[in-house]
């Protein structure tokens, strides 16, 4: 009951006029950020940042806060729209969505995004209002084995984003953890992998030049091959028969929104982890459960449920160690973590104590920024759709433009924009050959996440491998990882002993 009251409280504070305003300002704001290539919530927040010093505290994390979660819808956008990835967690929505909006159903695909971001931040939020605390000595609980681990559960998961070729699966993987390795080493800080000595790639290989070259240049490429020469536009059209329709065949996605929510959510709240991870995890989970995965790939709509249900889910977990322990969990919150420090908040345990209506403004100030950013978002669906019909000679340039500005943005090199036209004409060879592109794009983000936590386990246990089993946690994830890895290669077996008895 303690916690309604002090929440009720919160509520008061989050619908002051100024705060009120601030949620709708920037939940809108972070729709158009989080739809831009290149830019997502890290650079909106870092760009918007000085602008909070003109108002209170509290009001300053209310308006960056919105701003986190608009950007998180808005990053479906053009990954639907354009096949163009807004940020890196909505990498995954780009897998399915953008085939959706290829077969004309790209206003149920905007819909699916819109309620399950709604439904991911929703559980989020709750989850973070009632448990807290735990959650947060859970996260504590979580060192570089349990890590570890659960970035293997991953990519037991992406066996299954490959159909049943698994060797272009492992081959796609490999090529993933070999470009995540370029750069300097993490712990004897040496070069590796420089290729052709060009300083570039001292800084390593960006996920989204990766990723915007494979998914916006690829794409590109890939359509006008196909279409020798006569794009035909989209016959996607918004009405309120096809969104009740939309709406009516989400009802059936149900159990995907609640285990994208929920991992997520447990994802999000791992330090450094961010939503990243978790939308992908998510999608991964979604295919190897379902009935129909060869359909994923194709446009099918839990493929964009599961992913954006975690990646809105993770934004608000990533917020918890940031609250509770003052740990960034993920690069967003921890340009937040600096403003709070700026204006005079040491975040952790105490800072439920010394500033509730700080606190409790802001977890209030998460539900209304949710609610608005859906209703910004479905009220915006007609113009996104308008996007489609546009002639494809017009299009194209416009995402040629916006792919070498979302390569530039990140890093403001042009190493970044060269490679990111490479990795364009790769991902049209990848898929020209029919290789998966999923799984080198999963495995480029975890691979740096994967290598810390494995060589920090061993430096701690000088090189026992059985480190990874021994504690509860990690071993369990670990026996499950193997399960899922194990399965599919006896699925092919067992098949192809079939073939040879018949």
């Amino acid at each position: 009951m303690e916690v309604l009251g002090l929440l009720s409280d919160g509520f008061l504070i989050a619908f002051e006029p100024l705060n009120l305003g601030l949620v709708i300002f920037g939940a809108a704001v972070g729709l158009f950020i989080g739809a831009m290539p290149g830019l997502g919530s890290v650079n909106g927040v870092a760009i918007l940042l000085p602008m909070t010093f003109l108002v209170p505290p509290t009001s300053a994390v209310i308006f960056l806060g919105a701003i986190y979660y608009g950007a998180m819808y808005g990053g479906a956008i053009s990954s639907i729209m354009l096949g163009i990835p807004g940020a890196s967690t909505a990498v995954a929505t780009t897998f399915d969505g953008r085939p959706m909006a290829l077969k004309g159903e790209a206003d149920k695909a905007l819909v699916a995004a819109a309620l399950a971001s709604f439904v991911g931040g929703t559980i989020s939020i709750i989850l973070f209002t009632a448990f807290a605390p735990p959650l947060a000595e859970v996260a504590l609980a979580f060192g570089p084995p349990e890590e570890f681990a659960l970035m293997i559960l991953a990519f037991a998961t992406f066996v299954g984003l490959g159909g049943d070729d698994i060797p272009k699966t492992m081959f796609s993987i490999f090529i993933g953890l070999v470009l995540s390795a370029v750069g300097f080493d993490i712990v004897s800080g040496e070069p590796r992998l420089i290729f052709f000595d060009l300083t570039g790639f001292s800084h390593g290989i960006n996920f989204l030049v990766l990723a915007i070259g494979i998914y916006g240049i690829g794409e590109m490429l890939w359509t006008v091959e196909t279409s020798r020469g006569s794009v035909a536009m989209s016959s996607a059209t918004v009405s309120v028969k096809r969104t009740m329709a939309a709406l009516k065949e989400l009802m059936g996605t149900w159990k995907t929104m609640l285990m994208g929510s929920f991992l997520g959510y447990f994802v999000g709240i791992l330090p450094a982890a961010g939503a990243t991870p978790g939308s992908l995890m998510a999608y991964g989970i979604a295919k190897t459960v379902a009935k129909d995965p060869e359909t994923f790939g194709k446009g099918n709509i839990n493929g964009v449920v599961a992913p954006e249900a975690a990646n809105n889910a993770a934004s608000t977990g990533s917020m918890l160690p940031m609250l509770t322990l003052g740990i960034p969990g993920s690069p967003t919150t921890a340009i937040l973590l600096g403003g709070m420090v700026i204006w005079g908040l040491e975040p952790g345990p105490m800072l439920f104590v010394e500033h509730k209506e700080f606190v409790w403004g802001l977890i209030a100030s998460l539900y209304a920024a949710n609610l608005f950013a859906l209703l910004i978002n479905i009220a915006f669906i007609p113009a996104f759709i308008a996007v489609l019909r546009l002639p494809f000679t017009i299009l194209a340039p416009i995402i040629f433009v916006l792919c070498v500005v979302g390569g530039y943005v990140p890093t403001l090199d042009m190493h970044d924009v060269w490679l990111m036209l490479i990795f364009g004409v790769v991902g049209y060879l990848m898929r020209k050959l029919d290789y998966p592109l999923a799984p080198a794009v999963l495995a480029i983000v975890l691979g740096p996440l994967a290598e810390r936590s494995m060589r920090q386990s061993l430096i701690g246990s000088h090189g026992d491998m059985m480190t990874f089993f021994e504690r509860p946690i990690s071993g369990t994830i670990m026996v499950i990882a193997i399960i899922l890895l194990v399965m599919p290669l006896i699925k092919v077996i067992r098949q192809r002993s079939k073939g040879e008895t018949a």
